[in-house]
């Protein structure tokens, strides 16, 4: 198998691993039983990813790790945003 064909099936499987996970939040708004700290770090390890395929001209990496920075953004500030929210509301008795 050509490795280039395998780089993209590799990005592909990867990144549409996180559709199904941003569609049920997005729809539920449900986002406590997601890790701020995992997301966060998650989204800035891809980040670092992006760079480098953008450095290395890696086609595979940047194709995968851009679309994959976009979904875990997105699931990243809605937690951000459920913190905040939660936060800011009075307790409950």
């Amino acid at each position: 198998m050509d490795m280039t064909v395998l780089g993209y099936l590799a990005a592909f499987l990867t990144t549409s691993s996180f559709v199904p996970q941003v569609l049920h939040t997005l729809k539920t708004g449900d986002t406590r039983s997601i890790s701020l700290a995992m997301y966060s770090c998650f989204v800035l390890g891809v980040f670092l990813w992006l760079i480098y395929g953008i450095a290395m001209k890696d086609w595979p990496i940047i194709l995968a790790n851009a679309i994959t920075l976009m979904l875990a953004s997105i699931i990243l500030m809605l937690k951000v945003r459920d913190v905040i929210r939660t936060r800011k509301s009075p307790l409950s008795i």
